[in-house]
């Protein structure tokens, strides 16, 4: 998919008008955001924008998250363990101490 971020109000406006006027290349509106289908006309559309608006306008590709490809287990089963924890006012790294579960500083600094 393609991502196109709008940082100025013109640019915002712009996109919301090819938006409302190419719904079958939009996926998501996200505000000054939105995501398009990954093909050619919604390249030609996020060029369409960069050329209209310049740097207020970035274009990203993206590709969806696989969290069982991007991330190890241990990863995924802290995740689901703490949204299931008793006591949702407990912080993360009171929550893992004495656990197998990785810590917050171990994970920030290990990459997708």
């Amino acid at each position: 998919m393609l991502l196109v971020v709008t940082y100025s109000t013109a640019a915002r406006t712009t996109l919301r008008n090819v938006c409302r006027s190419h719904e079958e290349t939009v996926r998501r509106r996200l505000g000054r955001a939105a995501l398009f289908r990954e093909t050619a006309f919604a390249g030609f559309l996020a060029c369409r924008l960069r050329a209209k608006h310049g740097d207020a306008v970035q274009v990203e590709r993206t590709e969806p998250f696989n969290e069982f490809r991007a991330l190890r287990p241990a990863v995924r089963e802290a995740a689901t363990a703490y949204e299931a924890r008793e006591e949702p006012s407990t912080p993360y790294d009171a929550f893992a101490a004495g656990t197998d579960h990785p810590s917050q500083a171990a994970m920030r600094e290990e990459e997708l």
